[in-house]
């Protein structure tokens, strides 16, 4: 079940260590390489996740991102933000989750010009494939500034959602996994022995869950409800072989709120996180959870989101020198998404 952990990952560790084992002691006593713990935090907004056309009238809209930038734009400390940059992903750092077939299957189809991936309910355009590349390639340059003490924290803000991507399958308006590549790009690149993928998105991240089921280096923990897309998330899967105990599910029912889905974080989730001692949180920031979302029957505010924000930073600090990355997921009434994007922001800067 999942995609099996690459080879590499193992064949380079000794080398990876060696090169970057002082960048990572440095971060984690909380300092960046030049000697300072990083006092910025990461954003990442491009124009061209808007090109990524999925329709008139679908949830999963560019009207979305703008909402977003045009929310961020009003605060007045957005110049502090570190701007992060995206650029298209080579797809062997993609293929570190997905299969080559499964790429290659993305590509043909986007520049054919269908209208949906044949693997599932995901809309795509002719620009998706290369959009696609460029939200992973975006991601993995905010865990190059977090990983290096260029950044405290990041906050990535991309389209298309990964969350549901598996290694041979989109779905759920997802192509490729982020939160997953990210994941393994750390490792592979940084050495970083374990990470917890945190996911408060109100759909189970079932694609981040399968990437991961049988690995014993990532921890992953998902509040969502139930019964929901895509039906999977049950408390009883809870990880196989070396992953054994290292997935979290928490479903609740519609109308589940902070006390809930907070409570899920501060009571099950920072316990594991403090056993776990991860050295790279990620999120997998699904806002959808948020109250009068258009898809999701939560009903997290944005006071909601600054309490999850806290615990997560305060995970992320327990062995990991603060070192965390957010990317969104869902989340799908512009407006309410853009509130409480913006809550979660200014957490992040606050750190």
């Amino acid at each position: 079940r999942g995609a099996p952990r690459p080879e590499a990952i193992m064949d380079r560790r000794n080398f990876l260590l060696t090169s970057v084992g002082a960048a990572l002691v440095l971060s984690q006593q909380g300092c960046s390489l030049g000697g300072l713990r990083p006092s910025r935090t990461g954003y990442l907004y491009d124009d061209r996740f808007l090109g990524h056309d999925t329709g008139e009238g679908h949830a999963e809209s560019p009207e979305r991102l703008i909402a977003i930038r045009d929310g961020f734009s009003q605060a007045e400390w957005v110049g502090d933000l570190l701007p992060i940059q995206a650029s298209e992903a080579d797809p062997d750092v993609v293929g570190l989750v997905h299969t080559p077939e499964y790429i290659g299957l993305v590509r043909m189809e986007c520049e054919s010009g269908a209208t949906r991936l044949s693997t599932g309910d995901t809309r795509i355009s002719p620009d998706s494939y290369a959009i696609a590349l460029s939200a992973v390639g975006g991601v993995v340059s905010a865990v190059d500034a977090v990983m290096t003490g260029e950044a405290k924290n990041a906050f990535c803000t991309v389209r298309p959602p990964g969350h549901h991507a598996s290694a041979e399958r989109g779905m759920g308006f997802c192509i490729f996994n982020n939160v997953a590549v990210a994941a393994r790009y750390a490792q592979e690149r940084y050495g970083a022995e374990r990470i917890l993928i945190a996911d408060w998105d109100v759909h189970h991240g079932n694609g981040t869950q399968d990437t991961f089921y049988t690995d014993g280096s990532v921890f992953f923990m998902s509040t969502h409800q139930d019964p929901f897309y895509p039906n999977t998330g049950r408390v009883g899967e809870t990880g196989e072989g070396p992953g054994a105990g290292l997935t979290m599910n928490r479903p609740f029912p519609a109308g589940a709120g902070n006390q809930e889905i907070v409570g899920a974080f501060r009571n099950d989730l920072l316990p594991a996180a403090r056993a776990f001692q991860p050295d790279l949180t990620l999120i997998s920031a699904g806002f959808d959870s948020r109250v009068d979302d258009r898809l999701g029957g939560f009903t997290v505010d944005d006071a909601g989101f600054r309490e999850l924000t806290r615990i997560m930073l305060e995970i992320a600090h327990i062995s990991g020198g603060g070192r965390l990355v957010s990317v969104l997921e869902g989340g799908y009434t512009p407006s309410g998404l853009a509130s409480a994007a913006l809550a979660h922001l200014e957490e992040l800067r606050r750190a």
